[in-house]
Parts: C-alpha cells; sequence; structure tokens
C-alpha cells in the first residue's frame, strides 16, 4: 500500500489542471497532506483544514443536512452532503467526501479552464486509491 504523500502526488497527475490536493480530517479539523504543482500563499493552506470542516460540518451546514434527512424519513449518522463544487475567480475547488469515512474530506484544486465532467470524473476515480492510503 502507496503512502498518502504518494498517493496524493499521484492523483494529482491524473486529474487534468490539477495544481493541488490535500487531505482534511474534519472530525478533528487537521490537514492530513497536501501536495502541491504551484505556489499558494501559506495562508491558504494554513486555513484550508478549517474551512473545509467548516463547509462541511459548520452548524449551519448540519442543520441543513438533518432538515433534509429528517423530511426525508432517513435516519442515520451518515452526511447528506458528499461533494461540494466551488469555482473562485482562478481555480475550480472539488472536495469529496470518503466513502469509507466520512470525516475524510480530500480538495482537489485545478485551473478553472479544466473541464468540469473530467475533473470530477478523475478526481471521484482516485478517491478509493487515496482513502486506502489514509
Amino acid at each position: 500500500m502507496a503512502d498518502l504523500a504518494t498517493t496524493i502526488s499521484k492523483a494529482i497527475t491524473t486529474i487534468p489542471e490539477c495544481l493541488a490536493a490535500g487531505v482534511v480530517d474534519v472530525a478533528s479539523g487537521l490537514l492530513l497532506d497536501i501536495k502541491t504543482v504551484d505556489s499558494h500563499p501559506n495562508e491558504v493552506i494554513d486555513l484550508l483544514a478549517a474551512a473545509t470542516s467548516d463547509l462541511f460540518q459548520g452548524p449551519n451546514v448540519v442543520a441543513v443536512e438533518n432538515l433534509f434527512k429528517k423530511s426525508r424519513g432517513i435516519e442515520t449518522n451518515e452526511h447528506y452532503f458528499e461533494e461540494i463544487i466551488v469555482n473562485s475567480k482562478n481555480l475550480l475547488h472539488v472536495f469529496i467526501r470518503g466513502r469509507r469515512n466520512q470525516d475524510y474530506v480530500v480538495c482537489f484544486l485545478c485551473r478553472k479552464t479544466v473541464n468540469l465532467g473530467m475533473a470530477l470524473t478523475k478526481a471521484r476515480s482516485s478517491m478509493p486509491e487515496i482513502e486506502m492510503a489514509i
């Protein structure tokens, strides 16, 4: 089994126009590992774990998830939101929650010029191997 750093690096090379990827434990708020092929401000990297935790498990997000589950009669501890895609001025941010352990979220950063469908397909296909390495 490959280590997490090697697995993330491999994922970056398979996802078109991918500049960085990181794994966040949203339960603890820790950044487990990150690999970049471009320079990113340290302040952004330092805030990645906290922002990802807020995005997936902030109080308002949890409230919305609970309302969705209640309205659909779903009684489970599983999270409702599995993927979040954010378009910024120059980048596409793809956040994917792990299936094996929903406390892990992988963040992929691609240039905005990337084909969204290809980026999603390749990011999703890299998830099983990343999860095995965590």
